[in-house]
């Protein structure tokens, strides 16, 4: 009991954050056997408490063998705490269809009145606390005291951190940081803008790894994966209902069976796997008819429990068939309408000029080497999905949705890891003919603008001595989503091997600091450093240190305030940075030169036009006429 203090604390801040609605109450909509053989099951299950009027309103749908007067033992338990036990015995209560219990299928629907020694006996905090990680455990006894039945059920306040909001101010501040970062590069303050893109993609980084072990197959405590939800975007995994609709079509068209978990919320059980229930010995053979198995939902008895990638999407209000093509979808629609943009950029840029309404030479650079910038740009953006289609990708061969979307995940993969492959042979190349030639890796990297604009993505977050380690990361990016995609059916396994990556991309990025500045490896190591800490607290929600309940569900809010606080922080820095590049006179100031040297090889380049000229003339003069340098 020594965490209940703790774990008090941090749910009396969490009780303080803004709520969704004022009413109190307590509700559950999903319903699973504790014990094999139950003699109860239920396919519908609405129940909710409101504590100020004393009432449970009751909506069932179920399946009994139960036969005569049956009493029930309920336990109330919350954070790993007992919290209520009471014995109920159905006729006091009213409940006809109970009293006496007869076999068969009923339908239960009614209000009842509960004591008042009850409800006292539940903290009040317990209804203004989001995501709160409660179960009630339902046991049925005969008059002769043997048990008959087992039932749990997940219980809610209705509040949670899943919030709209939340994506929209973390999306905004990403976002605003590669634009901001943009602003700075064409007003020439080339410090800045590398230093705020950096840290701008460090932090979707961040998110993005949150989202990927919110999609861990472990059982996890409500407010862990309801917080890893609030990333999901930067996964790609944003629900448009209209879309949604043409990817059925789409799933169906190609051979494939459309799941409808959501069209049938009526009349099934749908349980988002959670940390404070024990996990069936026989899951559920599947979640609606589809291509690859024979399970359907031609039954009303059947309860269906989500776990990993799959509580991903049912909490997005995805389908499980149009996970991956949404994610698909969203990469595409997005490097589209960048590139459309800057297009449209180069078509008004040159129209102004013409009109002689800017200078000749203004944005002479961009409207000169446009389809060059198209073409970085779009490997930005590979190198930024290249987590989401990685991960969604591989899932999909597990899945196969359709033969279509098999091979879309296919091509989609071997796209994406060829052309950062490639990207980044391109740049050690490179480095190594700059090293042979000039004895410094930075002079051809950043002196020739056309491989600086194309490849730079791929190394100026570095400093010029660790232009190769674009591979280690991707490697490391790799690797762990081969680990999330391929181990859905083994939380354990994806728990510990998560914290020794973590744990060896810490030490990696700690020894080399590979970074350009100190100042941004401080940067990098501080996120990576928390990232090793949420791989440790996955680890103990795997359930093998075997720890009391009480400590896991103290983990969970810490994993939370953790996470919270840790990004709050990261968005005020980079506000700070963004202000300070488009208010300041001279923004480079603000950072020491990088010993790299770099930004004399940039500007030496572009205050002597001729440079790569003469650069050419050497390279014949040294018999070495077919290089480029």
């Amino acid at each position: 009991m020594r965490y209940l203090p703790l774990l008090m604390t941090g749910l009396a801040g969490l009780a303080t954050l803004p709520s969704v609605s004022a009413t109190r109450l307590i509700k559950s909509t999903s319903l699973q056997t504790c014990i094999e053989n139950s003699d109860f099951s239920a396919s519908l299950f609405n129940v909710i408490f409101t504590p100020d009027n004393r009432t449970i309103s009751i909506d069932v749908v179920a399946v009994s063998s139960l036969e005569g007067n049956v009493t029930a033992k309920l336990t109330i338990d919350a954070y790993g705490l007992t919290i209520v036990t009471a014995t109920i015995n159905p006729c006091d209560l009213g409940m006809d269809q109970l009293c006496p219990m007869k076999p068969g299928q009923f339908d239960l629907q009614t209000d009842t009145t509960l004591d008042i020694a009850v409800i006292n006996s539940i903290p009040g905090i317990f209804y203004t606390v989001p995501d709160l990680d409660g179960t009630a455990r339902v046991v049925i006894y005969n008059s002769s005291g043997s048990q008959l039945a087992c039932v749990d059920a997940r219980l809610s306040n209705g509040k949670t951190v899943n919030s709209t909001i939340v994506k929209w101010v973390t999306a905004v501040i990403a976002g605003l940081a590669l634009v901001v970062s943009a602003v700075a590069s064409g007003l020439g303050h080339s410090s800045t803008a590398a230093h705020v893109a950096a840290n701008g993609l460090s932090l979707f980084g961040y998110f993005q790894n949150i989202a990927i072990i919110g999609m861990c197959s472990m059982t996890l405590p409500p407010l862990t994966f309801a917080w890893a939800q609030d990333f999901e975007w930067t996964m790609g995994i944003i629900k448009v209902t209209f879309m949604q609709s043409i990817f059925n079509w789409y799933i169906q068209a190609t051979g494939g069976t459309p799941s409808t978990l959501f069209q049938n919320l009526s009349s099934v059980s749908i349980y988002v796997q959670k940390r404070s229930l024990e996990y069936l010995a026989k899951r559920s053979p599947g979640l609606v008819a589809r291509s690859n198995n024979n399970s359907d939902l031609t039954t009303i008895s059947t309860t269906y429990t989500l776990h990993g990638i799959r509580r991903v999407a049912y909490l997005a209000g995805i389908e499980i068939t149009n996970l991956f093509i949404t994610g698909f979808t969203f990469f595409i629609f997005f490097t589209f309408i960048i590139s459309f943009i800057l297009v449209m950029l180069k078509l008004i840029f040159e129209g102004l000029s013409r009109m002689n309404w800017i200078a000749p030479n203004r944005f002479g650079e961009f409207r000169q080497r446009w389809l060059t910038i198209i073409k970085g740009t779009i490997y930005r953006m590979i190198l930024i999905a290249f987590p989401q289609m990685t991960i969604l990708s591989l899932w999909e061969l597990t899945e196969r949705d359709s033969p279509a979307a098999i091979v879309l995940a296919v091509v989609m993969l071997l796209m994406v890891n060829g052309l950062l492959a490639w990207a980044a042979f391109k740049v050690i190349r490179l480095a190594k003919r700059s090293v042979a030639v000039y004895k410094n890796p930075a002079y051809i990297l950043y002196s020739d603008s056309a491989a600086l604009t194309r490849w730079g993505f791929v190394y100026v977050q570095f400093r010029a001595t660790a232009y190769y380690f674009i591979v280690p990361v991707l490697l490391y990016t790799f690797i762990k989503a081969c680990f999330i995609a391929f181990g859905q059916s083994a939380g354990t396994m994806q728990g510990i091997v998560l914290m020794v990556i973590e744990f060896f991309y810490l030490l990696l990025i700690s020894i080399v600091k590979p970074y350009m500045d100190r100042r941004t490896n401080i940067f990098n190591i501080t996120i990576q450093s928390v990232n090793f800490l949420n791989a440790i607290l996955f680890f103990f929600f795997t359930g093998v240190t075997k720890v009391p309940g009480i400590v896991i569900g103290v983990m969970g809010v810490v994993f939370f305030v953790l996470n919270a606080a840790f990004a709050l922080v990261l968005i005020i820095m980079i506000i700070i940075s963004c202000l300070f590049a488009l208010l300041s006179k001279n923004p480079d100031t603000r950072y020491q030169p990088m010993r790299d040297d770099r930004a004399s090889f940039i500007k030496s380049t572009a205050q002597l036009p001729g440079v790569m000229e003469l650069e050419a003339l050497g390279a014949t003069a040294r018999g070495n006429a077919n290089s480029k340098y």
